[in-house]
């Protein structure tokens, strides 16, 4: 019995480009730039979480810069409000995907939100590391 042709070494492997693909160049990086926007646009539409933590984290921004020793701490503790909005956007991604897939209750789909869900308490409870690290010197009296 002969394998199929996808095992046969001589078979010739057919690229498929998809027509979502971009082609490259300023017209690819304006396009991406609109597609980001848009995701954050429908982010701060649709997610109150995110929202929440943008609001948060932009009165943060500020006291990141006042209260830190230096300026590089004000850049980790800003770095740290962001890293929490990069995970909960990713958290809104696997959320929304998964509602689009089935509305019904799946224990698979239950554990990817599930596990996105960590993912952003475990982003926020190292951005509040980052913030008591970069503080507590100080408000211990010891900076």
């Amino acid at each position: 019995m002969r394998p199929p042709a996808s095992c046969d070494a001589t078979a010739v492997a057919v690229e498929t480009v998809s027509s979502f693909k971009s082609r490259g160049g300023f017209r690819r990086l304006a396009a991406a730039t609109s597609y980001s926007l848009q995701g954050l646009a429908a982010a701060w539409r649709h997610e109150a979480s995110f929202r929440l933590e943008v609001v948060l984290g932009l009165l943060l921004v500020p006291l990141a810069f006042w209260l830190a020793p230096t300026v590089a701490q004000a850049l980790l503790l800003v770095g740290a409000i962001v890293f929490v909005w990069l995970v909960e956007l990713v958290n809104s991604a696997i959320e929304t995907l998964a509602d689009a897939v089935s509305a019904e209750r799946h224990p698979l789909i239950g554990r990817a939100k599930d596990i996105g869900s960590a993912a952003v308490l475990l982003s926020l409870v190292l951005a509040a590391g980052a913030w008591l690290a970069v503080l507590w010197p100080g408000l211990a009296g010891r900076g």
